[in-house]
């Protein structure tokens, strides 16, 4: 066992522990107080992105809810390195919003493509004279709206053209300032918040705020409850005739995907359905190395998440390299023994929440050992590679649904991505 191994359960257990979070949350309003700032909420808005639009149709009612200061910002979409399959993700994006929409009464219809370049360009003009002139949060949806109109030839409402018009400069002055700081707080995504030392993602991480904000005294009278709750799928979930199958695509390296994992078996026991595990190689062990600011947001964000659902995480020991490898090769072995689902949850709970060194005999051990399988068994199994195959084969699987990371989900001709979209498979 390296001394990484060794320490790291120790140090993540600290690190991503939910009083750690509280206790972080307190020293910034200890010293947001001895600033005398008011309540001061970044927003960075990428133009094209639906996910953006959506937010943007939630900020009045946001600002309407809580005595905050928003402080908007229209930025690029995120590097390469942040965004691999970067067509799949625009693509998938649109699709993804237009559910959203649906299930949250809000405005986006997905066009089949993204809006022209000479259009979004005009929307950038428009929403960073909104900027200059405090206006930001009145006509971004507007601008949205139009923006992703079907009809391109429609012409803009009034209000946008009432607009005092900015130069070119002024606007790429403002998007490189809004992107340096983006990157300096230490995130790389549009639509995002930002309050605190604390980022929130769309209107999927907008709860996380509220709650905030509210357990601070913000909210303004008469506010309760949330605009968008967490979801809660498996509450409603119930016996379908003859449900299909649910393909349940994952990696044992993705944090997302170990804490949706028993949510997604309870689903398919509650609904009927089978789950198929169609396990995946991590990215960078394909070659497709993660940022640093993506890889500690992921983490910081799944353990948030993790909270909200009582699912434990945080005492983590990186299973990349040898210890997926190894967790992989068992799966087919763990099929073979109708444990499948077992041998999955107690890797993914012995490496995500136990600090667990999967790499080791004696780590692995333990995971089989409790899902029910002889680990004389699994020895043997480890010298098998045709798991290998299997992995390739469920990946190029994932990229012909169109999607390209995990945890990722299809239900007859339902696919989604996202430890938080499990409501979405079981739609009419």
């Amino acid at each position: 066992m390296s001394l990484k191994t060794l320490l790291m359960p120790m140090i993540t257990q600290h690190r991503f522990a939910r009083s750690t979070l509280l206790a972080q949350r307190a020293k910034a309003e200890k010293a947001r107080l001895a600033s005398g700032r008011p309540h001061e909420v970044y927003y960075f808005h990428q133009v094209d992105d639906p996910y953006s639009h959506l937010l943007a149709q939630a900020l009045p009612r946001f600002l309407a809810r809580y005595q905050v200061e928003l402080k908007p910002h229209v930025v690029s979409p995120p590097p390469d390195s942040a965004a691999p399959e970067r067509d799949k993700l625009v693509a998938y994006s649109r699709v993804d919003a237009a559910l959203l929409a649906q299930r949250h009464g809000l405005n986006f219809t997905d066009p089949g493509k993204q809006p022209e370049a000479d259009r979004v360009q005009q929307a950038t003009h428009t929403l960073v004279g909104a900027i200059g002139m405090g206006q930001f949060a009145e006509y971004a949806a507007l601008v949205g709206q139009s923006l992703w109109a079907w009809d391109e030839t429609q012409i803009p409402p009034e209000q946008i053209n009432a607009l005092k018009p900015v130069s070119s400069q002024d606007v790429q002055n403002h998007i490189a300032q809004s992107d340096d700081l983006r990157e300096k707080l230490g995130h790389y995504l549009g639509g995002m918040l930002y309050y605190e030392g604390e980022w929130y993602w769309g209107i999927d991480r907008l709860y996380h705020l509220e709650q905030r904000l509210q357990e601070l005294g913000a909210q303004r009278s008469g506010v309760f409850g949330l605009l968008f709750p967490a979801d809660d799928s498996l509450a409603n979930a119930k016996p379908l005739n003859n449900p299909p199958d649910i393909d349940f695509f994952f990696s044992f390296r993705s944090p997302y995907s170990a804490i949706v994992a028993p949510r997604i078996f309870e689903l398919g026991r509650l609904t009927g359905a089978k789950v198929n595990l169609r396990f995946v190689l991590p990215m960078v062990m394909r070659g497709l190395p993660v940022p640093k600011v993506k890889r500690e947001y992921i983490v910081y964000d799944t353990a948030r998440e993790a909270h909200v659902r009582g699912i434990p995480f945080g005492r983590l020991n990186d299973p990349v390299g040898k210890p997926t490898e190894r967790g992989l090769a068992l799966i087919p072995f763990a099929e073979q023994h109708s444990k499948g689902q077992e041998f999955v949850l107690s890797y993914m709970q012995g490496v995500w929440a136990e600090g667990i060194d999967a790499g080791s005999d004696k780590g692995l051990k333990k995971i089989v050992e409790r899902a029910g399988l002889r680990w004389e068994g699994a020895q043997v199994a480890l010298q098998h590679e045709a798991w290998r195959e299997r992995a390739a084969a469920n990946r190029e699987e994932l990229f012909a649904a169109g999607l390209w990371g995990v945890p990722s989900f299809k239900m007859g001709s339902r696919v989604v991505w996202g430890q938080d979209r499990l409501w979405a498979l079981t739609l009419p």
